[in-house]
């Protein structure tokens, strides 16, 4: 299994420039809300769950792929899960599902356009293009950045 250190020491091979970085900062925290917006306006049965539990089960697993890799990292980003979370709650009950959804794609569009004219700016194509994993790596890969600057020994 590859340690999270590698994972990071990879992916940030593949972002140097800082117009790149700069644009990871802001775009990959909106993107992971989309992904939680969106699946939380995924119909869930009335008797067995609640709106979100797609969602919530999402970044539960997520939880439990950062976890195994690094325990402090794992609970930063569930962390930021729960915040994201109460955040979409929130708007799924002012804005309904529909509006919901609608808001976290068009986000989520101008997002990734943002991830794609970093990535030209780095000259290097986005490390998801060549393992699905990378996905993952952004939010890490900037959570253990803030960790660090904040003080905090990220990987252990």
């Amino acid at each position: 299994m590859r340690t999270m250190q590698s994972w990071l020491d990879s992916y940030s091979a593949d972002h140097q420039n800082p117009t790149n970085q700069r644009l990871h900062w802001i775009c990959v925290p909106p993107i992971v809300w989309t992904v939680i917006a969106l699946l939380w306006t995924v119909p869930v049965p009335a008797a067995y769950a609640r709106p979100g539990a797609w969602a919530v089960l999402a970044m539960f697993l997520a939880f439990v792929w950062y976890w195994k890799h690094s325990r402090r990292l794992g609970i930063a980003l569930l962390l930021a899960f729960a915040v994201l979370a109460l955040f979409t709650a929130f708007l799924f009950e002012r804005l309904g599902a529909a509006n919901l959804r609608w808001l976290a794609l068009a986000v989520f569009v101008l997002a990734w356009i943002g991830q794609f004219v970093g990535h030209k700016y780095e000259g290097r194509k986005p490390s998801f293009l060549t393992d699905l994993s990378y996905l993952l790596i952004g939010p890490a890969w900037l959570m253990e950045k803030l960790l660090r600057k904040l003080g905090f020994k990220a990987l252990a």
